[in-house]
């Protein structure tokens, strides 16, 4: 692995010696709306089974880079391949964990049936499953610890049990990526340790590589193995001791910037805040009320 070892380097493009072709690589990849860059020249490898957290504050361009992934969104410069193939849009590889959001009240849908249109998704028309698909269906209920709740409707579901639900979906495909926007935002500190140890265990077990887009790196920094920081047009990328640093996030915000690690536990604070803040929450460059977290 190649540390970040000069602050003012951008293209920092690294994948660690594990082995096998890169299952995602970007290329001088740039991403821009009109006169405004949220992100250029990124060169990036990721390896099967490596788990990369995406960071920075609001705005920075972390969910727009999944969706270049998802081929929702054209990059503005460079190239981007997927299992050495161009990437295209509905590709049955990636596996998608959206933000914690709620079911609607009366959404006609059990956990069983989310997990089943991850199974048999790509199929054309609506057909009854067959008996191996109903039965792969219940190992991944089974995997994802959702088997007491296969028959509930997703409504009716906690927060968390509505995310293990969501992981199940998005590997019921066999990924080889799985991107992760957020998902463990509103969950409470036993979900979202539950949630993580899910995704670290299916990606160790399958061998595939997480994409993690997150505003607070402590519930998954056990598990991660690069973190890719974007902020003000730039990025830095190594591992969370070479990146999470304050000379470096420093550089990269242009003003200064303080890391405290204290149990076990990150967090950043802006030179002129008068509060502490996690890490992920706190853009250096607009003040943010204390949330009064620990």
């Amino acid at each position: 692995m190649t540390t970040v070892s000069h602050p003012t380097t951008e293209r920092t493009a690294t994948a660690p010696g594990s082995g096998g072709s890169a299952v995602l690589t970007l290329r001088d990849a740039g991403l821009s709306y009109g006169a405004r860059r949220l992100w250029s020249h990124l060169d990036l490898d990721l390896a099967p089974g490596e788990f990369v957290a995406v960071l920075g504050p609001n705005g920075a361009g972390k969910t727009s880079l999944l969706r270049t992934v998802l081929g929702q969104q054209r990059l503005t410069s460079g190239t981007m391949s997927f299992l050495g193939q161009p990437v295209r849009r509905g590709h049955r590889r990636i596996g998608y964990i959206p933000q914690q959001r709620l079911m609607d009240a009366g959404t006609p849908l059990r956990a069983r049936d989310m997990i089943a249109q991850g199974v048999t998704g790509s199929r054309w028309g609506i057909l009854p499953a067959s008996r191996a698909e109903r039965s792969r269906v219940d190992r991944i209920l089974d995997e994802v610890g959702a088997t007491a709740f296969a028959d509930a409707p997703v409504a009716e579901l906690s927060g968390g049990e509505q995310q293990r639900t969501r992981v199940g979906q998005a590997i019921a495909a066999d990924p080889a990526l799985l991107l992760c926007d957020e998902p463990l935002i509103s969950l409470d500190l036993r979900h979202q340790r539950g949630v993580t140890e899910l995704i670290d265990r299916q990606r160790r077990q399958r061998d595939a590589a997480v994409l993690f887009v997150t505003h607070d790196v402590n519930p998954i920094l056990d598990v991660v193995d690069r973190v890719l920081y974007i902020a003000g047009g730039r990025f830095r990328i190594g591992s969370p001791d070479e990146v999470l640093r304050a000379d470096v996030l420093s550089d990269l915000y242009g003003t200064p910037v303080d890391v405290v690690r204290t149990m076990g536990r990150i967090v950043i604070v802006g030179a002129n805040e008068a509060h502490e803040h996690h890490h992920g929450e706190v853009d250096p460059h607009q003040p943010v009320p204390d949330e009064g977290r620990i």
